[in-house]
């Protein structure tokens, strides 16, 4: 039985992912896995199994904040459907085939990457914003989507799809910074790219969720609580506080220096990654 004191942790915990999301705008996984990745070496979970265990488990927590994002901009009409169609079964396939490569990945070196890689989002992060430049015309959603299978040949889109998928599932995340940049680079306007990304990060979610639990199925018995290499107490406490926390976060970041804060969430992925990579190794 799941003693009261990781309950009281796994709410705490999705609570503070879950305001951090609404209020910056951002994946929990940067918070979830290093944080996780502790606590589960504190319940006994080995160094060779313990980040498959955090990794799988924070993608099943981001399918929760995935459908939420959906329905939301689904409502914003933001979310370009073509878009959706082409990219989402690359991605599911990309997502699908890293989670059946990680169970072969030494954990030291699957620890670098991902330590490596949330530095690069917290250097995103800190890096000061261009100027915005002059309004260009606004095109029709129709022209946009003609312009991209133009400008773009559709089996590029499916390989950087693809690739997404790779990367999310290995650092888990519902692809928003590699989805969001990619299809502003293809001329589409920045609210339907966020939109469109928020569809595609369900699938990742959903996939990712899957092959976790699949490929870590035939591994010996992580600990009792858990199926395949997701924590199912932790999985329901933290999707939980985080779906009630995450309209709390929206509200303040109208009222708090965001940019400011988004500085702070930089330095502190910096500093949990590094600590996560210091328990492993």
């Amino acid at each position: 039985m799941l003693e009261l004191e990781w309950v009281i942790t796994f709410l705490v915990l999705g609570s503070v992912v879950g305001f951090v999301a609404g209020l910056l705008g951002v994946g929990g996984g940067g918070i979830l896995v290093p944080i996780l990745t502790v606590i589960f070496l504190k319940q006994g979970v080995v160094v060779d199994q313990v980040l498959h265990l955090a990794l799988g488990t924070s993608m099943a927590c981001i399918i929760i904040t995935s459908f939420a994002s959906l329905r939301a901009q689904h409502k914003k009409q933001t979310v370009i459907w073509n878009i959706v169609k082409v990219m989402s079964l690359p991605i599911i396939i990309g997502t699908l085939f890293a989670t059946f490569l990680v169970p072969f990945l030494n954990v030291l070196y699957l620890a670098i990457f991902f330590t490596l890689f949330m530095l690069m989002v917290a250097l995103k992060l800190l890096k000061k914003p261009k100027p915005k430049p002059k309004p260009k015309p606004k095109l029709k959603l129709k022209t946009e989507i003609e312009m991209l299978r133009v400008k773009s040949k559709k089996s590029g889109m499916i390989i950087y799809a693809f690739i997404i998928g790779v990367i999310s599932a290995l650092v888990s995340i519902g692809g928003g910074s590699l989805t969001v940049p990619y299809l502003v680079s293809r001329n589409i306007a920045i609210k339907q790219a966020i939109g469109t990304s928020a569809a595609i990060g369900l699938p990742i979610a959903l996939a990712g969720t899957l092959g976790y639990l699949i490929n870590g199925w035939f591994v010996s018995v992580i600990t009792a609580d858990t199926i395949g290499f997701v924590n199912i107490p932790a999985f329901i406490f933290i999707s939980l506080s985080s779906f009630l926390s995450a309209p709390l976060g929206v509200k303040a970041s109208h009222n708090l220096p965001v940019n400011l804060l988004k500085k702070l969430f930089a330095v502190l992925l910096i500093i949990m990654s590094v600590k996560m990579l210091l328990s492993i190794i």
